[in-house]
């Protein structure tokens, strides 16, 4: 299902063999040409996950579910940078409170099947900066302590002009499943995590599972561009 949603037209190659240049449509292609939906769109839908077994999400094929929004959808091109351009990338910059710089503008990508947040080895040096955290041996995870998640300030995304707040308390991993991970139930750990690579390489971070928790999103393969808006959960404190 995950690779249906990381093309944004019909390229996903290296299915078949021999013929593994052989372009093959996507499922949401396939369903709009045979006229099973309206538009060839998916929107997608998560709430915070909290507990490790729940069925809390939606996908809407050929269209977006106007109840699980709070606001408009902002709308922003599939980016032409490789290798981003080749998923569903976007440009995007981030910064931490008002005027830390984490990330400047640049390519990256948004994807359903990556957990966490990743962004670029510099800028995830900045941001370990800015919060003071650690990086937790046992679970790969950043941790900080009880004082700094008092202080820890939302990270602000811009895209195509608009702002996307993200709060502390979404930067968290869920709390309730520390132990899912190996993790200490008492600790705190970021859902922010070094891609590995640094700035410039045409694919400078990963909007994963986490965010996508926040935002509710659109993928408009008829229009090469990808959409977010807040919903009830933006805000959520549940982690």
């Amino acid at each position: 299902m995950d690779a249906v949603l990381e093309k944004p037209d019909a390229r996903v190659t290296g299915t078949l063999s021999p013929a593994t240049s052989t372009l093959i449509p996507t499922v949401t292609d396939n369903a709009f040409s045979k006229g099973l939906i309206t538009a060839n769109e998916i929107g997608i839908y998560f709430q915070p996950t909290t507990v490790e077994e729940v069925v809390n999400g939606e996908l809407t094929w050929g269209g977006v579910d106007t109840t699980k929004i709070t606001g408009s959808i902002t709308y922003a091109p599939v980016t032409s940078t490789s290798p981003a351009s080749y998923y569903w990338g976007i440009n995007q910059s981030i910064t931490y409170s008002t005027s830390t710089s984490i990330l400047s503008s640049t390519a990256g990508i948004v994807d359903t099947g990556t957990t966490l947040l990743y962004i670029a080895t510099d800028a995830y040096n900045r941001y370990r900066t800015a919060t003071g955290a650690v990086l937790d041996n046992t679970t790969g995870l950043l941790r900080i302590t009880s004082a700094q998640f008092s202080n820890l300030k939302s990270l602000f995304f811009t895209i195509n002009g608009a702002t996307f707040e993200f709060t502390a308390n979404a930067q968290l991993w869920p709390r309730s499943l520390n132990t899912a991970i190996g993790g200490s139930a008492s600790s705190i750990y970021l859902i922010v995590a070094d891609i590995g690579t640094s700035t410039g390489e045409g694919l400078d971070f990963i909007n994963g599972y986490a965010f996508l928790e926040r935002f509710y999103t659109v993928f408009d393969t008829a229009n090469k561009r990808i959409g977010f808006a807040t919903t009830p959960y933006t805000n959520a404190t549940t982690n």
